[in-house]
């Protein structure tokens, strides 16, 4: 979790000038804003000690939100709303662009957090995609939002409902980014309470946990996505939202469901690339294999990093001796590594890390927007990955 040191030590000294300026902070005279970076990383935290509680504790909760969407994949959230380009590249880092946003456009900070949001549930537990009519409209305000609004109210029997919607993009494998059009939807949960301290001593609270849910429709294929965290709710918010903001039925027809195959990977194989992808190698580095026979029993295989061994030699010395060799075995988890060129001026290259487990568990998902898109365009190369 994003912290105040970590705010402070990363974001430029002349972003954290404006920050502290603009929520009207009592700072000590004398920083040396112009001087070398860390010169003001010791007098802003102190500064921060010293303020009120409810100061401090604001500074604490903007530090998180801001960290939290300066890394990659809150920086291609950013990039996937906000469309100035132009004035996010020429800031200094992550730290800068995002307090920049968060600081003038609020708005757009927030959707950039929905974004976010919802891209690291894409194709998880939370996820589920439905077809729909391509190339309709997605209201955003009147009539169609309230009754949209009203009919997620009665549904769940919220109390309390909020609909944010917002234009959005996808980087793609080929071609230029789709457009989406995302909703955001906030309902208010079942009442329950929570344990804090009162006065010094601990006490329990009423509390009504508010619900997130994202809706994501893309106007070129008709496909819709959910993000909800009750399986039993996604098909009918997806019902909600074609009824009310798209004017159209509910067909209720899923998209294809992602699944992996390794069983190509029994045998040794050169995993082809792009030479304008920019990947030095491709290795295996760990395989799980599990016995037809018994499915109580797992042999886990591992080259590591300076072991010259491909995994089909290292599983050929583990297996020697026993009744079957690779093929009497199902493989249930790969790791490979994707070693890619170092740029100019740089000693090494990046490595991405992909771990599979059988049949639908990938990492991918908790990478970055670029590194997805690379791994998942070889991974259907490779045809360890397909639609069923």
């Amino acid at each position: 979790m994003p912290t105040v040191p970590d705010f402070i030590r990363r974001t430029p000294p002349a972003s954290l000038r404006i920050y502290f300026t603009a929520i009207g902070a009592e700072l000590p005279q004398g920083i040396a804003w112009d001087g070398p970076a860390n010169d003001v990383v010791a007098p802003l935290l102190r500064a921060v000690d010293d303020m009120a509680d409810a100061d401090r504790l604001r500074v604490v909760n903007d530090a998180e939100r801001i960290g939290t969407m300066a890394d990659e994949p809150g920086q291609a959230a950013l990039y996937a709303v906000y469309d100035d380009h132009a004035r996010l590249d020429d800031m200094e880092n992550g730290h800068a662009r995002a307090l920049w946003v968060y600081l003038n456009a609020s708005a757009t900070f927030r959707h950039a957090e929905e974004v976010r949001f919802a891209d690291e549930k894409r194709f998880g537990r939370m996820w589920d995609g439905f077809a729909g009519r391509p190339h309709l409209t997605v209201a955003r305000g009147g009539a169609a939002v309230e009754a949209f609004r009203q009919a997620v109210t009665e549904r769940f029997g919220s109390a309390n409902v909020e609909v944010e919607i917002c234009d959005r993009s996808r980087p793609m494998l080929e071609g230029p980014d789709a457009a989406l059009v995302q909703a955001a939807v906030y309902r208010e949960g079942r009442a329950g309470d929570v344990l804090e301290f009162v006065d010094g001593r601990l006490s329990r609270r009423p509390h009504k946990p508010v619900v997130e849910a994202a809706l994501i429709y893309e106007p070129a294929t008709g496909a819709i996505e959910v993000v909800a965290a009750a399986r039993e709710t996604r098909e009918d918010l997806v019902r909600l939202f074609a009824q009310h903001l798209l004017g159209t039925a509910f067909q209720g027809e899923r998209l294809p469901i992602r699944q992996f195959s390794l069983d190509r990977l029994r045998q040794p194989f050169d995993f082809p690339t792009d030479p304008e992808d920019g990947i030095e190698s491709v290795r295996i580095t760990m395989m799980k294999l599990m016995p037809y026979e018994t499915q109580g029993r797992r042999i886990t295989v591992e080259c590591m990093r300076r072991d010259d061994s491909t995994i089909w030699q290292a599983a050929a010395d583990c297996l020697r001796g026993q009744e079957h060799g690779i093929e009497g075995y199902a493989i249930t988890v790969v790791r490979l590594t994707i070693k890619f060129r170092a740029a100019p001026g740089t000693r090494g290259g990046r490595t991405l890390p992909v771990t599979i487990t059988m049949p639908r568990g990938c990492d991918l998902k908790d990478r970055t927007e670029r590194e997805r898109i690379i791994g998942e365009k070889y991974l259907q190369r490779w045809r360890l990955l397909r639609d069923v």
